[in-house]
């Protein structure tokens, strides 16, 4: 880890429940998140990382968009303007 950022250690004991837990959170949150409702669960978990590591950017979009000019390379994609 680098210098000012700080590693909780998590002990995940059962990691199949786990796995299930994520697998029946995802389907649920599929069907039933607008895009609208999805993005705005994004920005608030964002915030909320946020409030853990305030290292990392105040604008997701901005952190995320050399990710997007990787993903639309690797899609066959032009790149944004």
């Amino acid at each position: 880890m680098g210098a000012g950022r700080h590693y909780i250690p998590v002990m995940i004991e059962d990691a199949d429940r786990l796995a299930e837990f994520e697998r029946r959170f995802s389907e649920r949150a599929a069907r039933r998140s607008s895009y609208h409702e999805a993005l705005a669960l994004f920005e608030a978990m964002w915030e909320e990382a946020r409030l853990l590591r305030p290292d990392l950017g105040a604008d997701w979009r901005e952190d995320i968009a050399p990710d997007i000019e990787v993903a639309r390379a690797l899609n066959g994609l032009p790149p944004t303007a």
